[in-house]
């Protein structure tokens, strides 16, 4: 009987055929002796935390001002807290001169990174970008991962999975800029993909998104998934949070609630190369002029229609993960803004299509999902708009790319058959 597929080994042999490489990798790795493992993991995780360590190095050792500019917004709000100043008049030091944007929360949960001098600040973060990033990857490759005889060399092949993951272009801008997703994202994934919590579901989800708003996606998906208490519970989560803000920081909640939250311009450019939400992806098109609200407006409704149709069979299906993963993407798709960091969900959506690297289709779609996406594709896309010899619209296209390539991996995703499902054997 196959401990991964539970089907019977003979059935196995005919099936892959007793010569298939997956099948001689597996035996010879499971033949390692206990000793031989260890090492392998040992030495996995040293070259993947160097390879880690190169790119925290070279990001933390960049010009001054160039250093974490959005964790320094972050604490810049925990200061205002701390001094009493008005939290969304306050801005960041020169040159960046950034705003804060995010709810009051979020400026509360900033505090402790007020408490730390900002060089401290910097090296405190780093874990709360490659940490969570463990735990996405545990939830999301958990299917290949299982395939792996565990203890020494299943950690080698998480080591790998980390290492390579940290290197994805959405990844890399996490840390340059010193962002907050992969945190937020980590406590969606757990909190819908966890068998059994030890903490009511919906908890974390609804935390996330009294922290950014975003994370309401996974709202939707509990509900349209068929955990509704678990929804209410999240929904309940971040009323709760939001309203001890407003408590704690009451001018401020009025302020954000009022105004700031209509104001995307606080968040920079939106037309820019960096906002790859498909508001701005037709803010671009209709350059120099303005795009029509009510069109976005149109497309959203119908990407979000289609979408959560789309994640609920997935989830209905028992694909959690592939059901995840859409609505991951459904939410920069959605969003007014999501810069090129934001789509660092495309770790969720590599390990759904690959699952448990059976299937060939499954393992070239993931592969060519992770180099594209690591590849600075949409700024290609902006060095071509210079370019006399190429049309405007192909380079709008290439500009374009990261958002373009989130609507084709929910169709991609939303066409795959589910793993693991083959004819009968006769």
């Amino acid at each position: 009987m196959s401990t991964a597929t539970g089907v019977p080994a003979a059935a196995e042999t005919g099936r892959r055929g007793p010569a298939s490489w997956p099948g001689r990798v597996a035996g010879r790795l499971a033949a390692w002796p206990p000793w031989a493992a260890t090492v392998l993991a040992v030495l996995a995780w040293a070259a993947a935390l160097a390879a880690v360590e190169l790119l925290v190095r070279g990001y933390l050792t960049s010009v001054p001002d160039q250093r974490m500019v959005d964790l320094a917004v972050y604490r810049t709000g925990g200061l205002s807290v701390l001094q009493g100043q008005p939290l969304y008049a306050v801005l960041t030091q020169p040159p960046q001169l950034l705003p804060f944007t995010y709810p009051p929360v979020a400026a509360l949960f900033a505090v402790p990174l007020a408490l730390l001098p900002w060089p401290a600040a910097q090296l405190a973060w780093v874990p709360f970008i490659y940490l969570p990033l463990a735990v996405v990857i545990w939830f999301a490759f958990a299917p290949l991962l299982r395939r792996v005889p565990s203890g020494g060399l299943r950690a080698a092949a998480f080591a790998v999975i980390v290492a390579a993951c940290a290197y994805l272009f959405p990844l890399r801008d996490e840390m340059r800029f010193g962002q907050v997703d992969m945190v937020l994202l980590a406590m969606a994934v757990a909190d819908c993909a966890a068998r059994a919590p030890r903490w009511p579901r919906g908890v974390l989800v609804g935390l996330a998104t009294a922290i950014k708003l975003v994370p309401g996606v996974f709202i939707v998906y509990l509900w349209l998934s068929g955990r509704r208490r678990a929804a209410l519970t999240a929904a309940a989560v971040a009323l709760a949070a939001t309203l001890g803000a407003w408590l704690l920081l009451p001018r401020d909640s009025v302020t954000y609630w009022t105004s700031v939250i209509f104001e995307s311009g606080r968040l920079g450019a939106n037309s820019g190369t960096s906002n790859q939400s498909l508001r701005g992806i037709l803010l671009r098109e209709f350059l120099p002029g303005q795009a029509p609200g009510e069109l976005w407006a149109a497309v959203a409704v119908v990407v979000a229609v289609a979408g959560f149709a789309v994640a609920r069979r997935l989830a209905l299906q028992s694909r959690e993960m592939e059901g995840i993963a859409v609505t991951a993407l459904l939410g920069v798709l959605l969003s007014p803004v999501s810069w090129i960091h934001h789509f660092l969900v495309v770790v969720v959506v590599i390990g759904a299509i690959l699952a448990d690297g059976r299937s060939p289709r499954r393992v070239a779609i993931a592969a060519a999902t992770a180099a594209f996406f690591a590849l600075t594709i949409p700024w290609w896309g902006r060095s071509l708009l210079g370019q006399p010899d190429v049309p405007e619209v192909v380079a709008r296209v290439v500009e374009d790319a990261f958002g373009i390539a989130a609507v084709a991996l929910v169709v991609i995703i939303a066409r795959l058959r589910a793993a693991g499902r083959r004819a009968p054997v006769p």
